[in-house]
Order: C-alpha cells, then sequence, then structure tokens
C-alpha cells in the first residue's frame, strides 16, 4: 500500500494541506433572479436495471452558479426518455422560479433539433398562456 502512495504522489504531486476549496457562489432561494440572459443546462443519465437521474444548473452571462437541482426516474432506462423527462422539469423549474428568458442549453441534439422545429409554448407543461421559451 505504501508503494501505491508513493507512486500516486509521484504521479500527481503530494497532497496540498489545507485542500483547496472552490469558490462557486450561489444566490440563496429568496433572492430573485431577474437577468433575461440566463443560462439552464441539463442532462440526463440511465443505468440499464437502475435508476435513471439528471440535473440541471441554472447560471448567469458570467458562469455564476446560481441554482440548482438534480431529478430521478424509476423504470426508466431509455436515454432519450430521460433527457427529454430533464429537460422539461428544468422548464418546470424556472417557470417555478418565476423565469421565463431562459436559454436551455444540453447534449441531447435529436431533441433540441425537434424543439427548435416546433412551436415552443409551454402551457402544457404547466406555465401560464402567453409565457414562452
Amino acid at each position: 500500500m505504501r508503494q501505491f502512495h508513493q507512486q500516486y504522489e509521484e504521479w500527481v504531486g503530494p497532497p496540498v494541506d489545507p485542500p483547496p476549496r472552490i469558490a462557486c457562489p450561489v444566490v440563496q432561494p429568496e433572492t430573485q433572479v431577474v437577468d433575461s440572459r440566463l443560462v439552464c443546462m441539463w442532462d440526463g443519465a440511465t443505468r440499464r436495471g437502475s435508476h435513471s437521474a439528471g440535473g440541471m444548473v441554472l447560471v448567469d452571462p458570467g458562469w455564476t452558479l446560481l441554482r440548482a437541482k438534480g431529478v430521478r426516474f424509476t423504470q426508466i432506462d431509455e436515454p432519450l426518455v430521460v433527457e427529454l423527462l430533464v429537460l422539461r422539469e428544468g422548464i418546470i423549474w424556472c417557470l417555478e422560479c418565476g423565469l421565463c428568458e431562459v436559454r436551455f442549453e444540453g447534449d441531447a441534439k435529436v431533441i433540441i433539433d425537434k424543439i427548435n422545429q416546433a412551436d415552443t409554448s409551454v402551457s402544457h407543461l404547466g406555465g401560464s398562456p402567453g409565457r414562452d421559451l
């Protein structure tokens, strides 16, 4: 085991004391977010025979993390379905936060292309009529 640690330290260097902290300012939920250039990045992941999950983060133009949320799904192992469900949750989440001008970014090209071709009204997702993406 000692040999492993020595080889590891040679490869990555000695441990830093104290370990570095990542500064990530987070706006508290009570804080009102009003910038119309916000980005909601979303992604889903699946594992056969297991739970599927996804998440979304809301960032401002300076890439400051404002909010984050994770979601889990059971009995769903189709990647495209999970990606679509995570996007839907992200849209609903932004509407619940009072945000109606948000750019969504994800890595599911099929979904993005289809949405860009279609009507972007979200009233059928629980939003108010007239509140578009």
